[in-house]
C-alpha cells in the first residue's frame, strides 16, 4: 500500500457493498491514504482477504450488512461509531443492476433495484444524520451512475433509482449546512454488478461492451479526491466515464 499523503487527514469512513467491485476499491484507496475504514456487506466470507488488510492499518470489517434492513444499518453505524468515536464519512456504494426490458415484467427485481438502490441510500443517510449533525460536520457520497444522468433500453427502473439518489442528494445538500454531500455517477464499470443482471440478451449486450469499461479503482480515486478537499471546496458531483461512452 502506498504511505499516506501529507495532504490526508485520516477520517473514519463508512463504506457500504464493500465485498467486490466499487466498495472494494475504495476501501483499498481510502486504508491506503489513511483513513480508519469500516467495511461493511452481505456477503462477509467474500471480505475476509480485504478484511485482514484493512485491519492491519486500523480499520475495521463488521458482521453482516444489509442496507435493505433499517436495523442492520444502524447497527453498522453505531458498531463504527462506538469503535472510532466518530463518523465522518459515509459511503453508500451497495447496489444491484438486474438490467431487463420493461415487457419482461420482472417486478421481483424491480423491487430488489428500489430496496437497495434507493432505499439503501436512505437507510444510510438516516443512520447516519444524527451523527453528523452532533458532531457538527459529515460528509455523504453517494454512489449513483451515469444511468442518473440518463435512460437507456433495459435500464428503466436502475436509472430510475440512480436519478431518484442524486435527488436526494442534492435535497440534502440543500438542507445541510454543517453536512457535505457527493454524489459520484460511474460510466461503465469493471465491477460485479453484471452478475446481477438475469436477462440473457441484456447480459451478452453488457458484457459486450466491458472491454470500454472503466477499473473500480478509477471510482476509489474518485471518492478519495472527494472527502479530501478543503471545506472551502464543495464536491457535488463528480462522473467518472470511459471516454468511448457517451
Amino acid at each position: 500500500m502506498t504511505q499516506p499523503s501529507a495532504t490526508d487527514v485520516p477520517k473514519t469512513v463508512l463504506i457500504t457493498g464493500a465485498s467486490s467491485g466499487i466498495g472494494e476499491a475504495t476501501a483499498r484507496r481510502l486504508a491506503a491514504a489513511g483513513h480508519p475504514v469500516v467495511l461493511g456487506a452481505r456477503r462477509v466470507e467474500r471480505l475476509a482477504t480485504l478484511a485482514k488488510e484493512i485491519e492491519a492499518v486500523g480499520g475495521r470489517a463488521l458482521p453482516r450488512l444489509d442496507v435493505t434492513d433499517p436495523l442492520s444499518v444502524r447497527s453498522f453505524v453505531a458498531a463504527a461509531h462506538e469503535r472510532y468515536g466518530r463518523v465522518d464519512v459515509l459511503v453508500n456504494n451497495a447496489g444491484v443492476m438486474p438490467l431487463s426490458r420493461m415487457d419482461a415484467l420482472r417486478t421481483d427485481e424491480w423491487d430488489r433495484m428500489i430496496d437497495v438502490n434507493l432505499r439503501g441510500v436512505l437507510h444510510g443517510i438516516a443512520a447516519v444524520l444524527p451523527i453528523m449533525r452532533s458532531q457538527g460536520a459529515g460528509h455523504i457520497v453517494n454512489i449513483a451512475s451515469v444511468s442518473g444522468l440518463r435512460v437507456d433500453p433495459t435500464a428503466a427502473v436502475y436509472s430510475a433509482t440512480k436519478h431518484a439518489v442524486r435527488a436526494l442528494s442534492e435535497g440534502l445538500r440543500q438542507e445541510s449546512r454543517e453536512l457535505r454531500v457527493t454524489v459520484i455517477s460511474p460510466g461503465l464499470t469493471r465491477s460485479e454488478l453484471t452478475d446481477t443482471i438475469n436477462d440473457q440478451d441484456t447480459k451478452d449486450a453488457v458484457t459486450g461492451q466491458m472491454g470500454i469499461a472503466i477499473p473500480a479503482a478509477a471510482i476509489g480515486e474518485a471518492v478519495h479526491y472527494a472527502i479530501s478537499q478543503p471545506a472551502d471546496v464543495d464536491v457535488n458531483e463528480l462522473v467518472v466515464r470511459p471516454t468511448a461512452q457517451g
